[in-house]
Order: structure tokens, then C-alpha cells, then sequence
């Protein structure tokens, strides 16, 4: 195959699990590396664990993420249908020509006799009972109307192998392969069977998915060998670990790409830390663009061992994307949050913006840090005692009378000139400027933390509102 083309087959079997964002995100950035197309394959046979609105679910992750796709379910290349329960006739059309060519066979065994092969820890493993049963036999019982299924009929006796692009030469016995089902007898064909015709049919080049995959591919490698087909290139990628002996898992909640963006998180920076759990370019850059990564990625920078997903880490590369915003764009991306946390007040969003891109790491975290701006009743007085500054009650307030003498008849209302006023003031009144403005700062907002200082905060609050403040808390002191 000349052409390189990669595929990403997700079940819509619930939410976007970063493990197989990742997967979709390798595929993309290999065929985009390599001049190829990438193709959205929607894997729904599944249909007992098929979740309603995950197929959107999969659109809105991949355009969210910025992963283009060249042919899907609403991109026909020529390949389709590109959803599997569209295919359903393809799949018993090759299962029943692998017969043929002897790479299958017909089974029908009943349930019960499946179920009397289960060994002393329960599993069951097929004796190949039927393997072996004469061509009239066959289509007498298919005559009769027997409920059957389809069957890998695995070479005996011998080496089954292949060479993977990251762990190299994988080879298994054929022993170990069982004759696993094809075709169920619904009609509905088994994961293994359709990636294979599936894969074959819309010419994949390369597949890249899982290291859990890695010791099954000498079994798919064995039909496309009993149909003559080329077998694609494997790239299998080491799975993304919650801890050290714990695998990320959909099926336990972990790691949901919309949830991230739901706290707040920025789709390129998740799509980026993404990256690189598992792959490391050569320079060991740590954040780049869609297109860096792309010029970047290669084979030989992905890791053998596991990733362990650190959420700390990719909260860390999400700040360095906010800070690195024109404030045109950081207003952009953090309008949304400041309006939920200012709840309609008046307050100027674009100052609030100004005051948080360099104090968030995630936009999730505004609403908290500018709750002050709402919630403002009766508090803690001990927040303006500091030893060091040598604050104590009488201190503050005397130094929250400074501030509203220094800016009640005062109208420039500047950042710089607010501060020369207050430090003026704060000398005139025989107090270093710096217990004035630790001691306005509390004042101003009744919380021990702010995303600002006292002259930042009287610059968002306005000087009406501080003066309020200020005057409240000032009483609050005299009691």
C-alpha cells in the first residue's frame, strides 16, 4: 500500500475516554505527517452496550479537539458505509467466502454444549467439535434450517507473526489461538471479523490502537493470510495508567474529555498533554500546536512503557496556553466564566479578565476566585492581623480610615494613580503604604484570598463600590 490511510473506529458505547482521544489523535497526526487521509469508522455492533447520543457525542469531541476527519458517515470517500450496522450484509458475505477459501467453518453447537466445556476456573475454550465436518453434513444442517455460526478455522502447528512499528517482531503460537467466532448467529459479526473486512475494504494502511490488541493480531493477521489480502502496518500504543497498577477506564468514569472542557480546561491544551502521554519529540518540547505536532510526530518517539495521566500536569500546560493569550483572546475563552460568577452585576468583565489571566491555570477556577465580588457580608476580622506587615485590629483600622479619606473625593480612578494616592496618604498618616494596602485589600473584599491587590480590586469594584465596602468594613472594626 502506497497510500497511507489510518483509521479511528470508536464505539459509541458512552463517553470520550482520553485513552482513545489519543488513539484517534496518533491516527490523525501519522496520516497527516505522511501526506494520507484519516477515516472515521463508527464500530456499533455492539448494540446491547450502545449508548443514546454518543455518536454525536463522537462528532462534537473530534471537531471540539480539531481533529478533521477526510471520510466518515458524513464524508463519503468511496469506502462506505462508514457505520458497521450499515455493513451488516458485507460481513456475512466474506464470512461465508472465508468458508471457501478455508480460513472458516460452520459451527452448531448449542449453548448447552458450549457452556459443558467451561473448565474448573469457568472458561471456555471451543474443541473445534465441528472443525472438521464433511461439506454434505454442512448443507444438510444448513438445510434443515440449524442455527449456526461462523468460525476462525486457526492453522494448527504453527507461528503466527508480524512486525510492529513500536514493540518490533510479535509472534504467537497457534495453539494459543482459539477458533473464535466470526458470525454469531444473529448475523451480527464478532469485533475481530469486522475490523479486519472492514479495515481490508477501505484500504487501511496502518492500523495504530492499544497494546491490549497487540498479542490478537496474529489471529487477524491469519484471516486476511486465508483471504490473500495485504496485511496493514501495526502501530499498538502503551496504554494510558489512573496510577501505577490502575488503567485509565471509561467503564469507571476516568478521564472524559468533556468533562475537562465542562471544568474549564482549553481543547488544545488537552489535546496537546494528550499527546504526550505516550509520545515525546525529539527537541522535548512540551507544548505545541495541531500543526507542530504534526511536523513532529514520529514512531520512533513513542514510548514502550505505560503513561500514568497527571492532571496536575496537564492543569500546569493549560495555564502556559492562557498566559500566553493576547487579552483579546483570554476574554474571549473567559467571558463565560466571569459572567457566572458575577451573575449579571455591573461589574467591567473585561478588567475582571485582566486581572485573572495570569492567576487561573484553569477557567473553571474564576467563578471561586472572583466569588468575592458577590458574597460580601460579615467576616473573620482576624484576617487583618499579619505579624510580619505588623497588622493588628487597631491597625487596620486606621489604615481602612486612611483609604476612604485618601479616595472619597478622589476621581482618577487609574491603577497608578489610585496607588500614589493611597501611598501618599498612608505617609501623611505616619503608615507604610503597604499596611494601608493589605489592610484596603481586606476591606475591599472580606476574603483571605484574592486574585488581586487592594488597588486592583478598587479598579474592577469601582469606586462607589469600594467606598461602600470600605465603609462597612469599617464598622465592622469598630464594633
Amino acid at each position: 500500500m502506497s497510500e497511507v490511510r489510518t483509521r479511528f473506529a470508536p464505539s459509541p458505547t458512552g463517553f470520550m475516554h482520553i485513552g482513545n482521544l489519543r488513539t484517534g489523535l496518533y491516527a490523525y497526526l501519522f496520516a497527516r505527517k505522511n501526506g494520507g487521509n484519516f477515516i472515521l469508522r463508527i464500530e456499533d455492533t455492539d448494540q446491547e452496550r450502545k449508548v443514546e447520543g454518543a455518536v454525536d457525542m463522537i462528532y462534537r469531541t473530534l471537531e471540539t479537539a480539531g481533529i478533521t476527519y477526510d471520510e466518515g458517515p458524513d464524508k463519503d470517500g468511496g469506502y462506505g458505509p462508514y457505520v458497521q450496522t450499515e455493513r451488516m450484509g458485507i460481513y456475512k458475505e466474506y464470512a461465508e467466502k472465508l468458508v471457501e477459501l478455508g480460513g472458516a467453518y460452520y459451527c452448531f453447537c448449542t449453548k448447552e454444549r458450549l457452556e459443558s466445556l467451561a473448565d474448573e476456573n469457568g472458561v471456555h475454550t471451543y474443541d473445534k467439535h465441528c472443525r472438521n465436518l464433511s461439506k454434505e453434513e454442512v448443507a444438510k444442517r444448513l438445510a434443515a434450517g440449524e442455527p449456526y455460526v461462523i468460525r476462525q478455522k486457526v492453522p494448527e502447528n504453527t507461528t503466527s507473526s508480524y512486525t510492529d512499528m513500536v514493540f518490533g517482531e510479535i509472534s504467537v503460537d497457534t495453539s494459543d489461538i482459539e477458533d473464535g467466532v466470526l458470525l454469531k448467529s444473529d448475523g451480527l459479526p464478532t469485533y475481530n471479523f469486522a475490523n479486519v473486512v472492514d479495515d481490508h475494504l477501505m484500504k487501511i494502511s496502518h492500523v495504530i490502537r492499544g497494546t491490549e490488541y497487540l498479542s490478537s493480531t496474529p489471529k487477524y493477521n491469519l484471516m486476511y493470510d486465508a483471504f490473500g489480502w495485504e496485511r496493514p502496518k501495526y502501530m499498538h500504543l502503551p496504554p494510558i495508567m489512573k496510577d501505577a497498577t490502575r488503567k485509565l477506564s471509561k467503564r469507571y468514569g476516568d478521564a472524559n474529555f468533556e468533562d475537562f472542557i465542562s471544568k474549564g480546561y482549553l481543547p488544545e491544551a488537552i489535546v496537546n498533554y494528550i499527546a504526550l502521554l505516550g509520545w515525546c519529540p525529539k527537541d522535548n518540547r512540551e507544548k505545541m500546536t495541531m500543526e507542530e505536532m504534526i511536523e513532529a510526530f514520529d514512531t520512533d518517539g513513542i514510548s514502550h512503557s505505560s503513561s500514568i495521566f497527571d492532571e496536575n500536569k496537564m492543569r500546569w500546560l493549560n495555564g502556559e496556553y492562557l498566559k500566553a493569550m493576547t487579552p483579546e483572546e483570554f476574554y474571549k475563552v473567559a467571558e463565560p466564566w466571569i459572567e457566572k460568577g458575577i451573575q449579571g452585576r455591573d461589574y467591567d468583565k473585561k478588567e475582571i479578565a485582566s486581572l485573572m489571566q495570569t492567576r487561573v491555570d484553569v477557567l473553571g477556577e474564576i467563578p471561586e476566585k472572583i466569588a468575592f465580588l458577590n458574597e460580601f457580608g460579615e467576616y473573620d476580622l482576624n484576617m487583618y492581623i499579619h505579624q510580619k506587615m505588623k497588622v493588628d485590629l487597631d491597625v487596620a483600622k486606621k489604615a481602612v480610615k486612611v483609604a476612604i479619606d485618601a479616595l472619597k473625593d478622589f476621581n482618577d480612578w487609574t491603577d497608578e494613580a489610585i496607588k500614589e494616592q493611597i501611598k501618599a496618604c498612608a505617609e501623611a498618616a505616619g503608615m507604610k503604604g503597604g499596611q494601608v494596602m493589605f489592610s484596603m485589600r481586606v476591606a475591599l473584599s472580606g476574603a483571605p484570598v484574592t486574585p488581586g491587590g487592594a488597588i486592583e480590586l478598587a479598579k474592577v469594584l469601582g469606586k462607589e463600590e469600594s467606598l461602600r465596602r470600605m465603609r462597612f468594613s469599617l464598622d465592622l472594626l469598630e464594633k
